[in-house]
């Protein structure tokens, strides 16, 4: 009996550990983020690389993720919050969304609807097939990366509280004394 449960236990730890481990992005901390060119909804060409010299929260969601769409109001107060602030470096802060969909239908409503205000906005078709997808690793939605004005990912999957945290840090002058 105890042997069972104990197997059992193992089992079980084992199959959660293995599941965070494949789900994790194929990019981690201190990498250099992936440079990508592509298409924003509005058909003109965009490269991650023209953004360097800031600091970019890389949000990859989709239209069928319901924690994903949760996090739309915390990304838009976000974006609100550091959008055009000065940074002590003298960098600001953009977003980026990449929406994993498997057609090209609902991905812009929802941005509309969810007030999603930031430029950059990219969709990429085939799921977790898109070449972009699989160049960050992405295996599960929402997915994040926060790259810093270097290019170098500082953060992969930071809570909101936590990616708040290091932005308001990197300041030139604090945000009427708030640091969380």
């Amino acid at each position: 009996m105890i042997w069972t449960i104990g197997i059992s236990l193992l089992l079980i730890v084992g199959y959660y550990l293995g599941r965070s481990y494949y789900l994790k992005p194929g990019l981690v901390q201190g990498q250099k983020a992936f440079e990508f060119v592509d298409k924003l909804g509005d058909g003109t060409s965009f490269s991650l690389a023209d953004l360097k010299g800031r600091y970019v929260l890389l949000d990859f969601w989709g239209t069928w993720c319901g924690p994903c769409l949760q996090s739309h109001p915390a990304l838009v107060e976000l974006y609100k919050q550091f959008h055009g602030k000065a940074f002590k470096d003298g960098s600001d802060f953009e977003m980026v969304s990449v929406a994993v969909e498997n057609n090209d239908r609902s991905w812009q409503r929802i941005i509309q609807q969810d007030q999603l205000n930031w430029p950059y906005h990219l969709v990429a078709l085939n799921l977790f097939n898109s070449p972009i997808v699989k160049a960050y690793g992405v295996k599960q939605l929402p997915t994040t990366f926060l790259i810093n004005p270097q290019g170098v990912i500082i953060g992969v999957d930071l809570p909101m509280h936590q990616i708040v945290k290091l932005l308001h840090s990197k300041l030139k002058e604090p945000l009427d004394g708030k640091n969380d």
